[in-house]
């Protein structure tokens, strides 16, 4: 549409730019000396008239004819430009010579196919009848005046701005259709099951209450409802999103699961801190717990504290209870922060300190684990082994469809199960996903130019106390477990 807008303008433009031209027409008729009125020889003369009249017609191109008309009407054009402004045409099966002449008034262009036909007849006695002996066989004789102009010939507004219309139909087309070739985007969530056989178990609309505030504090969407007018679409997705996971498998429902992204930026983090949010609003205990090591963001995102959690926990340092961290007003809802950035991460996700660690959490709520992106590093891959099974968030109109296939082959591969897909950053209006673009994110090594590992510094704080013992267990063992 932008294309077709832009034609368009470009047409009128053009058309009020352009200088206004004028068409006026004369007839000159060819006929013989000869008056006979014998019908064969009136026939002979007659076909003679029509040939003599082809010539006539490159004579009235020339440029003595076009002297002619200079010298008459006192004009200061030269004889080829003037040239160029005269049309003259016979129609067919006629006598009659048609000079068309164009000009930039209409007085001009009356005045001129006069003047022209009356040279061309001159310059048709001149040659004929050098000594002006009143004894050409053939004349051409002036028989239909021009008439004055009334309206331009050029521009044509309707003609340009359709010419334009149609242009910008076109060529706006053949863009849509270039890129929809070579744009790898996934757009609606029909696409994404139709390619890879897997179910889109949430879509989560694009909206400021789930954007990190200037503070750096992010706000859950079910607190949001009250707070924040035209918000209740972001909660009630969430909302959506869990009962989906309760239906998964209403026999033996998932307990521990990770979410994880093909890429960084997708906003896996808010996606996991809304849905243990909306899981706790049900009344059921659960967990989250920040498996990213390299770029942890749940503790920060939610105003915690950020120096102790899961990586001190499996090594020894502190005991689950003191690391797990309340969130106010969320009573069922536990968060295990990141703690300090370890050397190796994979190794410490896929320890069996981990698994044991997961089999506890399990035993008395739900986990959730925030997971790093699937492609930069493995560790997000690690986690998905030694669980339920995992969701994968995608941003809308941004994750590329073979990334998406990537990280769904890494969790193949390690023989993980993928639990469905979360479209997130819906826009709002219709059905087609929006569009952006992702950049650097640090901390992941490097996968296709999506940064390198930094530098984060080190954290101190004192944990806070647990009560989660006196929680009413949910019991289901785990794939740690098993």
């Amino acid at each position: 549409m932008a294309i077709v807008v832009v034609c368009v303008l470009l047409g009128i433009g053009w058309t009020l730019t352009r200088s206004k031209v004028y068409a006026a027409d004369a007839n000159g008729y060819v006929t013989t000396s000869s008056s006979d009125d014998n019908s064969a020889l009136a026939s002979v003369n007659d076909s003679l008239a029509k040939s003599k009249a082809t010539s006539f017609l490159e004579l009235a191109k020339g440029r003595q004819v076009a002297q002619r008309v200079i010298d008459d009407l006192k004009l200061t054009d030269s004889p080829s430009d003037l040239v160029t402004k005269i049309q003259a045409t016979q129609p067919t099966d006629t006598v009659l010579i048609k000079i068309v002449a164009r000009a930039g008034t209409p007085e001009l262009a009356q005045g001129l196919a006069d003047a022209w036909v009356t040279a061309l007849s001159d310059e048709i006695d001149l040659i004929l009848d050098p000594e002006d002996k009143g004894i050409a066989p053939v004349r051409m004789i002036p028989v239909q005046a021009a008439a004055l102009p009334t309206a331009p010939i050029s521009p044509d507004p309707v003609r340009n701005i359709g010419l334009a219309l149609v242009l910008g139909l076109l060529l706006g087309l053949g863009y849509a259709v270039l890129r929809g070739s070579f744009d790898r985007r996934l757009r609606s969530k029909k696409e994404v099951e139709d390619k890879f056989k897997v179910a889109v178990v949430g879509q989560i609309p694009d909206a400021q209450v789930l954007k990190r505030q200037v503070s750096g504090l992010s706000q859950l969407a079910v607190d949001a409802d009250t707070k924040v007018q035209g918000q209740a679409p972001s909660s009630e997705a969430f909302r959506k999103l869990r009962t989906n996971l309760t239906y998964m498998d209403v026999d033996n429902p998932p307990r521990v699961i990770v979410v994880s992204s093909p890429l960084p930026g997708d906003g896996k983090s808010t996606v996991a801190s809304n849905l243990v949010a909306a899981i706790e609003r049900s009344g059921q205990p659960v967990v989250l717990v920040d498996g990213d090591l390299r770029r942890p963001m749940v503790a920060s995102s939610l105003g915690l504290v950020e120096g102790v959690g899961l990586t001190d926990v499996l090594t020894g340092k502190i005991s689950v209870e003191e690391a797990l961290q309340r969130i106010p007003g969320h009573d069922n809802l536990r968060v295990l922060a990141a703690g300090s950035i370890p050397p190796n991460p994979s190794e410490l996700l896929g320890s069996q300190a981990m698994r044991n660690l997961l089999n506890r959490l399990s035993q008395n709520a739900m986990v959730v684990i925030d997971a790093p992106p699937l492609l930069p590093v493995t560790d997000g891959a690690i986690l998905a082994a030694r669980t339920d099974g995992a969701l994968i968030v995608i941003s809308a109109n941004k994750t590329k469809d073979h990334h998406l296939e990537s990280a769904l082959e890494s969790l193949s591969q390690v023989d993980a199960r993928t639990l469905g897909v979360i479209v997130n950053r819906v826009p709002r209006r219709g059905k087609v996903l929006g569009y952006g673009s992702y950049g650097g994110y640090g901390g992941y090594g490097t996968y296709g130019g999506y940064g390198t590992y930094g530098s984060y510094g080190s954290y101190s704080a004192t944990p806070t106390a647990d009560d989660a013992a006196a929680e009413q267990p949910k019991r289901r063992g785990t794939r740690a477990a098993r």
